[in-house]
């Protein structure tokens, strides 16, 4: 006779799927809820424009991941995180009308917001990394990716709420979900016993007086990752100068890119230094001389740039040209949204299967492949649909070029995203997983950003054909560096 199966609280599957519901709530509330809000209370659009300044915390993380890996307790992280969400929901749904808006507790309250859910994030991935097996990554990637979606959905609902029962209502789900997940994570299986490294803060203090290459990389590194804000705080503050600048593609590419090109050249030199292996059990920077140190480092990271470029540089104009084309905000809703998490989740749980079956390196080109046609199919639909007004009539055979290039590429989106998660996953050492994560993923989030700014000049420039035909063939440099992905994965098997 054989046992029961293990009750669903006890599969890993199952803490994967909340633990990433989880992750994506606070990202659709911070981009789906907090704008409607402040608009329907009457803030100016550049106000409403500066809330991209506190979502950097998304993009810094790696700062505060060092202290969440050495201090351990991923699940109190977790828990610790979510409770503190959920008393900024609660803080909005007793404030509602009752406090200045955009007053200087509410933008307050919103930076707590998005440093606690980027510090839940940072715990989530070194946390689920630690409990999954390598050989597992590809099938819980592909539920990790279906359920992130759920979460930053599930933000709709509340925004469906506020609607019909008001704004106190709205938060008040908020804050409930937000604590269900707290207490829920503390049900999770307990992370097994790790030996810290011996170097302290301290002892790393006076490396660095030694070897100030890694501060000026650093720097470099965050100055690329923040410039983004300056545009908005320039515009807020009102430096003319600035402003003026901020409009130029030098100012908006050029010198972030460069800044993050120079810093990641720094510190792979000083990673590689005669004296950077004393620094190698600092709690900071160990982990990023551990990383960086590793042969063929630099191609891995043009790699994580480029794998999903095409895909990336495409994703920031299709909504734009659904409008242009006269589909209704309904229309774009029902399909490219709800439809789109259909595909998207069935994407990422068949892309796992094929990593699993497959392995990560085959699954990467191939799936990597499929991601890639799906440019085509827009590029297919927007050569043949016309522009129109909006709300006005489109035909048939145009809805249905539309509605099947979006299906095939929310699908492979899926697709390329399993592959590429369970690569990111592999390759990190499981001694340093929530820095080394963190780090790699700041590097995927700058790259997407750029790509999405020089979408839109691509796309106003070009037309909407040619540029998505452009980002089918931006797909492949990636491609040659293939080989070094296969050492490295070759290598991370003895991590």
């Amino acid at each position: 006779m054989t046992d029961p199966a293990p009750p669903a609280y006890k599969r890993k599957l199952f803490w994967v799927a909340l633990l990433y519901f989880s992750e994506g709530l606070p990202l659709g509330v911070f981009y789906d809820i907090f704008p409607v809000y402040f608009r329907q209370q009457g803030v100016n659009l550049a106000d409403i424009g500066l809330l991209s300044l506190l979502g950097l915390a998304w993009t810094v993380k790696f700062l505060w991941a060092p202290l969440v890996d050495w201090a351990r307790r991923h699940r109190m992280w977790m828990a610790g995180a979510n409770l503190g969400m959920a008393c900024v929901m609660a803080f909005f749904a007793l404030n509602t009308g009752a406090v200045a808006v955009a007053g200087p507790w509410l933008w307050v309250a919103i930076g707590v917001f998005t440093f606690l859910s980027a510090t839940n994030d940072i715990a989530t991935d070194g946390y689920t990394i630690e409990l999954l097996d390598k050989r597992e990554y590809g099938l819980a990637n592909g539920v990790r990716i279906g359920f992130y979606r759920v979460g930053m959905l599930f933000a709709g609902v509340v925004l469906m709420i506020s609607g019909w029962y008001g704004w106190p209502w709205a938060y008040a789900l908020g804050a409930a979900v937000f604590a269900c997940n707290a207490l829920m994570v503390l049900a999770a299986p307990r992370e097994q016993p790790r030996t810290r490294a011996p170097g302290t803060v301290a002892s790393e203090l006076r490396l660095l007086r030694d070897q100030p290459q890694w501060v000026a990389a650093l720097a470099l590194v965050i100055g690329g990752l923040l410039w983004p804000a300056l545009a908005p705080l320039a515009r807020a503050l009102d430096w003319r100068a600035v402003v003026d600048a901020s409009a130029t593609w030098w100012f908006k590419g050029a010198l972030p890119v460069g800044l993050m090109l120079c810093g990641a050249a720094l510190m792979v030199n000083a990673a590689r230094g005669p004296r950077a292996a004393l620094m190698r059990e600092g709690p900071v920077f160990g982990a990023w001389v551990e990383l960086l140190a590793r042969p063929g480092m630099i191609a891995i990271l043009l790699f994580i740039l480029l794998f999903k470029l095409g895909d990336s540089s495409m994703g920031f104009m299709v909504k734009p040209f659904w409008v242009d084309s006269g589909f209704t905000n309904q229309q774009i809703g029902l399909v490219s949204v709800q439809l789109g998490l259909a595909f998207s989740i069935a994407g990422g749980l068949l892309g796992g299967w094929y990593v699993d079956k497959v392995g990560i390196f085959r699954g990467l080109w191939v799936l990597g492949l499929w991601q890639a046609l799906s440019n085509l199919g827009y590029a297919g639909a927007a050569w043949v649909v016309p522009h129109a007004a909006q709300g006005g009539e489109v035909a048939l055979a145009h809805q249905a070029m539309v509605y099947s290039a979006s299906a095939l590429e929310s699908f492979t989106g899926g697709l390329g995203t399993g592959a590429f998660l369970a690569f990111l996953m592999a390759i990190t050492s499981r001694e340093r997983a929530t820095t080394e994560y963190a780090i790699l993923s700041s590097i995927f989030a700058f790259s997407r950003a750029v790509a999405g700014w020089a979408g839109g000049i691509g796309a106003q420039e070009m037309g909407y054909a040619a540029y998505f035909l452009l980002t089918f063939w931006l797909s492949f440099p990636a491609f040659l560096l293939l080989p070094q992905v296969r050492r490295m994965l070759g290598a991370a098997e003895t991590l």
